[in-house]
């Protein structure tokens, strides 16, 4: 029997997904990743929210967000039924708990864009399922240039938009990953490349043990014999 002939004949373990958060500034390039990453992986999906604001023309309930009430935002989180949760201008957002560990469990990655606020609940919620990155822009000037020139806000908004980075920035050590997005091609290659890294570690492919059980007991019973 060839070693190849035999090794096909063992199931091989599946992975728990995981939680993939990506952080940043407004202006540092994070939505401009999420939407390549999720058009280039199959394996990522993007988490769904809730919210309790009312749903603009253009939105789609359960495709944009899901749209609930506020006694049924404050049942889910009072019930621990929300990994994480926000207010943001009067209005409750937040992550259901139970698509998120089906998708896991499923061996799907769940891709998060929310702040440094969001991220600590999802490590609070479960630490050991969380890879974060947070994206720096190379410069503060740089950061207000990339405002302007997406022509999306006033004056007084983009300066508030400043005032709001510098208080985010402070909590990058938070982060698992940092990365200092001065070429957007780069870093979302990086990016890449650090998402397949933590998909191969040992504790997140479930059942190794019993896979290199079933290998060792291969070669213990001379399974191997006659192979070159």
């Amino acid at each position: 029997m060839s070693a190849n002939a035999s090794l096909a004949t063992l199931e091989v373990p599946h992975r728990r997904g995981l939680m993939f958060v990506l952080s940043s500034p407004s202006g540092a390039g994070k939505s401009t990743i999420a939407r390549s990453l999720l058009e280039q992986d199959r394996e990522l999906t993007l988490s769904a929210s809730v919210t309790t604001r009312e749903r603009r023309g253009s939105e789609i309930d359960g495709a944009h967000y899901r749209f609930i009430s506020r006694k049924q935002f404050l049942s889910m989180r009072d019930e621990g039924n929300l990994l994480e949760s926000a207010k943001v201008h009067g209005n409750f957002y937040g992550t259901p708990r139970e698509p998120v560990e089906t998708a896991l469990s499923g061996g799907k990655d769940v891709l998060f864009d929310i702040d440094w606020q969001g991220t600590l609940q999802l490590y609070e919620a479960a630490r050991a399922d969380v890879v974060s990155v947070f994206i720096l822009p190379p410069s503060i000037k740089e950061l207000r240039s990339r405002l302007e020139r997406r022509a999306e806000d006033s004056a007084e908004v983009i300066d508030k938009r400043l005032q709001n980075a510098r208080s985010e920035i402070e909590h990058w050590n938070e982060y698992d990953y940092v990365l200092i997005n001065d070429d957007l091609n780069k870093t979302f290659h990086e990016i890449q490349k650090i998402l397949s890294a933590e998909r191969r570690r040992r504790v997140r492919n479930l059942g190794m043990k019993t896979f290199v059980e079933a290998l060792q007991n291969e070669a213990r019973k001379g399974d191997l014999s006659g192979c070159v």
